[in-house]
């Protein structure tokens, strides 16, 4: 089916940004009950099943959901259709707030970019719950809650919102997130210092023994959601909080106050996160420092402008377990959904930064929708959308492509790679972001393989 969101999207750009987010979360409901949403959007049965072990729990693939979507939990199923392993519903805060005035939800087109200062709008932990009974009859994923405080309870007395909502949302959640790290709640970044956030994961730890009875020895995993704006000594600070506590898992990253990425837009001043493709490299950069630091039994969940399947590979490079998009849904679709976590993205073999050990590098397969001929010798150039993935590719050095033994005939061609040209490409990118692979070859001959077979026994050295 062909995809039908490029003709959405013109339809519901056509809105302010927090309509266009109500109209598509009521049509995705819709849709669903009238069982034609994973039809339309070629969605869970297009995302082949990769179960993967996170935190104890199994996820049915790797990408899910990241939390601010579905503030109310109202549409769990419905983002299921869309082939998410997991869905992350929340912030939810112990009593219903209306979050901050409006307008407080903007887009940055020409950047791929969204603005927010929601504020934690949300109904309640009451209320989520009620929504959750009804939304999650038919999702067969992993559901994650997030929550946090109120705007008006003091950060002295925190500890009582997230233990509140930790409490109250245990036995519906398969794993819960604390948020500390929203710029749109004041005062709420301040508790990410790392003594507060170790008494923060001790007393959920401890909540969690108490609970674990009256629920069939149920264990939720805890999670924590850092922010990007921290300095390198501050998330070394966390990386070692996390892995003396044994948190269940960290969540990189929330949205960032910086607009260095965006500076001239006439909505760069707006106050609030930014999220999307501004924020791809600085949060990968923030995993990677993390990973380095933090006890390797800890795994982290990638988030922060996923735009395509190469953003997401070089969160997963940079020592990711799971990515979560948000964003990337708002100007992908769908179709985003298939390229990170199924038969839309065909992994090869190749060499990152450390020669010695191999790294994996994700093809968006519609770039091969044609078989290759055989006896072929094939160039491909790679680009992508952030600076950690260019240095892994080795910037100024001789990239060498093999055809091996999948072809009858060996060959190899060398192409020299520039950082003029590949921040050149960068910026002609639009919407893809995604790796560009370049097909060269002699048709001389005829005869073809699949292209499949032939990018499994890919090389690049």
């Amino acid at each position: 089916m062909p995809d039908l969101y490029p003709l959405a999207r013109r339809i519901l750009f056509s809105f302010d940004a927090e309509t266009a987010h109500h109209l598509t979360l009521s049509g995705m409901k819709m849709a669903h009950s009238a069982r034609l949403l994973s039809g339309l959007t070629g969605g869970e049965k297009s995302v082949e099943s990769n179960p993967v072990e996170v935190m104890g729990l199994t996820f049915p693939n790797r990408v899910g959901l990241a939390a601010g979507l579905d503030k109310k939990g109202e549409a769990v199923s419905a983002f299921g259709d869309l082939g998410f392993g997991h869905v992350e519903i929340g912030t939810v805060t112990p009593r219903p707030q209306p979050g901050n005035e409006k307008p407080r939800l903007f887009r940055l087109k020409e950047y791929e970019a969204i603005i927010n200062r929601m504020g934690f709008n949300n109904p309640g932990v009451e209320g989520l719950l009620e929504n959750v009974s009804r939304s999650r009859k038919e999702f067969d994923g992993v559901l994650g809650i997030n929550v946090g405080k109120n705007f008006d309870t003091p950060n002295e007395d925190f500890l009582s919102d997230y233990l509140d909502c930790f409490e109250a949302v245990y036995g519906a959640a398969d794993y819960v997130t604390a948020n500390l790290s929203s710029p749109n709640t004041k005062g709420l970044r301040d508790l990410q210092s790392a003594d507060t956030c170790r008494e923060l994961i001790q007393k959920l730890q401890e909540k969690r023994d108490d609970l674990k009875p009256m629920h069939g020895d149920k264990s939720v995993p805890i999670v924590i959601k850092i922010a990007p704006d921290l300095s390198d000594d501050a998330i070394k600070g966390l990386a070692e909080v996390f892995s003396e506590t044994k948190i269940d898992g960290v969540i990189t990253t929330n949205t960032t106050i910086e607009r260095a990425a965006v500076s001239g837009h006439p909505q760069a001043e707006e106050a609030g996160g930014l999220s999307g493709a501004p924020l791809t490299d600085h949060s990968t950069e923030v995993l990677a420092l993390l990973r380095r630091e933090m006890d390797d039994q800890v795994p982290i969940i990638g988030s922060g402008g996923v735009m395509a399947a190469a953003d997401a590979q070089a969160k997963f490079d940079a020592g990711a377990a799971l990515v979560q998009v948000y964003t990337g849904l708002v100007y992908r679709g769908p179709e985003l959904v298939r390229e990170i976590g199924g038969a839309g993205v065909i992994r090869c073999d190749s060499y990152g930064a450390n020669e010695n050990q191999k790294k994996e590098v994700a093809v968006r397969a519609p770039l091969f929708s044609k078989t290759l001929p055989k006896n072929k010798v094939l160039k491909v150039g790679f680009s992508a959308s952030n600076s950690a993935t260019l240095r892994r590719l080795s910037l100024g050095q001789r990239v060498i492509e093999q055809c091996s033994q999948s072809l009858p005939h060996i060959g190899a061609v060398g192409d020299h790679v520039d950082q003029a040209v590949f921040e050149k490409e960068l910026r002609r990118l639009e919407a893809g972001r995604q790796i560009l692979v370049r097909r060269f070859f002699d048709d001389s001959r005829a005869g073809k393989t699949n292209h499949a077979t032939w990018l499994s026994h890919v090389d690049v050295s």
